[in-house]
């Protein structure tokens, strides 16, 4: 079956639950059982034996994931944040050398540069666009190669074959934040990834009212990565996993009206005088169109504008002119948003360079007419501040 219809009968037993359609949720703490020889089999297995790693309800979305994801196993974190960090944490110890994309979400360096450091990993930053340059960065104790794509802020589209296969000759293993492109539209554990990583927060929730973050595997590396996650003890709320299930379920019909209305506002923004690019490999223009074309089916609604000679305070006042995008972090909701952007702190490896400043914008379920009307009128203050 395909994935849109997979979404609407994943984590699903309506037989074991009454008739009712969507599983319940299930919360507790203690879980009994009728003698110890059972609680010993329960443990051995995979079975539900203690609320902390998981409940029924917890189980329905981690094997809907897996599924969608074509992975081994899932296991869920409170947050996307922490679906990364936690897969670092659990793959590297001290002496380790960690290759992290350029590219890579905020958070995420910051936790490298801090808190790995200080546990006695180093990481080094490389061009997203490398591809199977990477064998030259590889060192002995090189243990874990981590990508994004495309890449925050910047949008970069990695040839993620290419650099799995450079990766897998060296026994190196491989992680991916693959957000961007959703289980639907992006399946990178089939290209050679070995743990592909996303924020449940964004598009599986949908509705911006949750915190969640999935990892899902491939057998060789799911039983080590789950017991480093789970020796940090923090698991999402079952509340918050019946959330992500009830979103799951619209997911494909969602994700084709950002694409749809995405595709749409980034061209008419390709035709304005203020802007230099848009960032959108969706988008024919886009250096990585090829990469994207290739390797995903699809596009969802985050991408970057870069103005033509504009600077940040003019650019500020055009996401203040703004009424139907939201000035705020994160995206994957229905609302549309927009941030001030600036991708030069946070690169190493390829220093960022733009025309002028940018902007990121989140394409919701707004009608894209009202959309553009809308950056119209943030277009007029940008002109007046500029």
């Amino acid at each position: 079956m395909r994935d849109s219809t997979l979404v609407t009968l994943l984590g699903r037993d309506p037989e074991a639950q009454h008739g009712l359609v969507n599983p319940p949720v299930y919360r507790g703490s203690t879980v009994l059982f009728p003698s110890v020889e059972a609680m010993e089999r329960a443990r051995a297995t995979r079975a539900v034996t203690y609320g902390r790693i998981g409940t029924p309800t917890t189980r329905a979305l981690e094997d809907s994931i897996a599924a969608l994801e074509g992975g081994y196993r899932c296991i869920l974190t409170p947050s996307g944040k922490a679906a990364c960090n936690l897969t670092l944490a659990a793959l590297l110890r001290a002496g380790d050398h960690l290759l992290m994309v350029d590219s890579v979400y905020g958070p995420t360096r910051h936790f490298c540069d801090h808190t790995l450091a200080r546990f006695g990993v180093e990481t080094t930053y490389y061009d997203p666009r490398i591809g199977s340059g990477i064998r030259a960065l590889f060192r002995p104790e090189t243990r874990l190669l981590f990508l994004e794509s495309p890449g925050s802020l910047t949008f970069e589209v990695q040839d993620v074959p290419a650099i799995t296969a450079a990766a897998r000759e060296r026994g190196i293993r491989t992680a991916v934040d693959s957000t961007w492109g959703t289980p639907l539209f992006f399946k990178p554990l089939t290209m050679g990834v070995d743990v592909a990583i996303q924020a449940v927060t964004k598009y599986i929730g949908g509705h911006s009212d949750l915190l969640m973050g999935a990892v899902t595997a491939n057998e060789a590396v799911f039983p080590r990565l789950r017991a480093g996650i789970e020796e940090f003890g923090a698991p999402p709320s079952p509340e918050d996993c019946w959330l992500a299930l009830r979103g799951l379920r619209t997911l494909a019909a969602r994700l084709q009206r950002h694409q749809q209305s995405a595709l749409e506002i980034a061209r008419w923004l390709e035709r304005r005088p203020e802007v230099s690019r848009v960032l959108f490999p969706a988008l024919e223009s886009h250096p990585d169109h090829a990469l994207w074309k290739r390797d995903f089916t699809g596009a969802c609604g985050l991408f970057g504008v870069v103005l033509d000679g504009y600077g940040e305070a003019a650019a500020r006042a055009m996401a203040d002119a703004l009424e139907l995008f939201g000035i705020g972090a994160s995206w994957g909701g229905f609302e549309s948003l927009v941030l001030v952007s600036d991708p030069t702190p946070v690169r190493t490896a390829v220093p960022w360079k733009a025309e002028g400043a940018m902007l990121r914008l989140h394409i919701g379920l707004e009608d894209p007419e009202d959309l553009i009307r809308d950056l119209e009128a943030g277009f007029a203050a940008l002109r007046a501040a500029g």
